[in-house]
């Protein structure tokens, strides 16, 4: 469906209201979801959403408006809105920060898939979730299995008064197990992949390549067998943490207090703030030298890779910390020009109903050069941890705290026997500069997380952190347990 007309008319209408920029937003959003528990179906949903949101710049203030109303009536009042909001807005701000952006883009951009989920059938689908379901009841003590996919097709165009028309049509699919196990006093949890499944841009690829089916028992038997694990010990360890569990490190303590809203103190619901200031850039050394983060939203398979964010700003990579220094935030255009700089193309909303806002993209840690095994070596007396069970962090996004799922005794090198309830805590600079090996590439994931929140009123992301595990130095673990 063209918008082109309804594009023109909203523009229009912007300007003669008073706008000295505006864009708007038309997306068609359709999220699938299906879940198997306990040999049933339990959730099989298909929602499709459509409507587009605007917003206008007066007076360096901005005004956002939405509707699902695509008369002309309806695209004059969105349009007349989203003004009167920006006007109401530049009376009483105290420094005008708003303004254009730098440039306009006539483009497209559609997610590569090699299978396009709509054509794998209903009934193939739902029986791929039963028999992985079924697979990790290894005993009567498995008390809950569940299966998951979830699909989602966004198809959006964005206009803007500079001349920008950009089409995109993106694709995103995850897919995921979990066995709950109950007995000797005990409850307890594996998942798979990693701590929420397999996430990632493309199509049916993607739920293949998680490989449910083929690991379902393993994971089944692992739950089981936690439950008359031995408890993880207290006390300083060499620990190593398997992909996920870094992916989630990365999201937690680099990707959310590197939001420049945050640093800025522009935004502070849901995640709080952030320990890094626009001074240190260049200054602080965040973690060590073989620690560089950057955000690459052109990745392929990145949950977050898109042609252009949600200002019209194209794609790129950036750095946010290279060789351990803190070199770059994660920007919108507003907060780019506040420090002189350029966005990064950050900025992205739930739907249509929603201002867009800087979010965390694909957020990437750098593949080291240890194969994954060569991480034991010299490691007397370490715990190697897997897939997230719980976290804290501070409103600053210093002093963390993490437990797992699972874990293993690391005695001379060797993995050794299983561990329950394990944990780590640390500081942010701290734990970073205390990494010194993260393996290669052979065991770097693009792993997406499809339930980021951030703001108020909430707004739900779909990001990613693509790691291989790490290795950290004398890391204070087993500091308690907060399932």
């Amino acid at each position: 469906m063209s918008f082109d007309d309804l594009a023109a008319r909203a523009l229009d209408t912007a300007a003669k209201r008073g706008a000295e920029y505006a864009d708007v937003r038309f997306e068609v959003v359709r999220s699938e979801r299906i879940e198997t528990r306990n040999g049933v179906v339990a959730t099989l949903s298909d929602a499709t959403s459509r409507g587009y949101g605007m917003r206008a710049l007066v007076g360096g203030a901005w005004g956002f408006a939405a509707a699902s109303d695509l008369t002309p009536a309806g695209i004059d009042r969105a349009a007349a809105r989203a003004v009167e909001i920006a006007k109401a807005g530049a009376t009483i701000a105290r420094h005008p920060f708003g303004a254009a952006p730098p440039h306009a883009y006539v483009d497209s951009f559609a997610t590569p898939i090699v299978r396009d989920p709509v054509e794998v059938p209903l009934g193939e689908r739902v029986a791929l979730l039963l028999d992985a379901e079924k697979a990790l009841h290894v005993s009567p003590k498995i008390s809950v299995g569940r299966a998951w996919i979830d699909l989602w097709r966004t198809d959006k165009t964005f206009y803007s008064t500079l001349g920008s028309r950009i089409e995109q049509s993106i694709r995103q699919t995850g897919s995921g197990l979990e066995a709950l196990a109950v007995g000797e006093g005990e409850v307890q949890t594996r998942t798979f992949p990693g701590d929420i499944g397999l996430y990632k841009s493309g199509g049916w690829e993607i739920i293949e390549e998680a490989r449910l089916l083929q690991n379902a028992q393993r994971i089944g038997e692992e739950a089981q067998s936690l439950l008359t694990a031995e408890q993880c010990p207290s006390g300083t360890r060499d620990i190593i943490l398997g992909g996920s569990q870094v992916s989630l490190q990365i999201h937690e303590s680099c990707g959310h207090p590197a939001e420049l809203d945050r640093v800025m103190g522009w935004e502070a619901n849901f995640s709080g703030v952030s320990f890094l200031e626009v001074a240190q850039l260049g200054k602080l050394r965040y973690g060590s030298d073989i620690v560089s983060i950057c955000i690459d939203n052109t990745l392929p398979q990145g949950m977050a890779t898109v042609g252009y964010d949600d200002e019209g700003t194209k794609s790129m990579s950036s750095d946010i910390i290279r060789d351990g220094m803190l070199v770059g935030y994660e920007m919108s255009n507003d907060t780019a020009r506040s420090i002189g700089r350029e966005s990064n193309a950050c900025v992205r909303a739930q739907s249509w109903e929603f201002v867009p806002m800087i979010r965390m993209c694909n957020l990437n840690l750098l593949p080291g050069d240890v194969p994954f095994e060569g991480l034991f070596d010299g490691v007397k007396d370490g715990i190697y941890m897997e897939s997230n069970r719980s976290w804290s962090i501070d409103d600053h996004r210093l002093n963390f705290q993490f437990g797992c799922e699972i874990a293993w005794e690391i005695k001379n090198g060797k993995r050794g026997k299983l561990l329950k309830n394990p944990t780590y805590a640390g500081m942010t600079p701290q734990f970073w500069n205390s990494c010194d090996a993260i393996a290669d590439k052979n065991s770097w994931v693009a792993w997406g997380t499809p339930n980021c929140g951030k703001g108020e009123p909430m707004q739900t992301g779909r990001t990613a952190q693509c790691a291989a595990p790490a290795r950290f130095r004398n890391v204070q673990v087993g500091v308690g347990y907060g399932g």
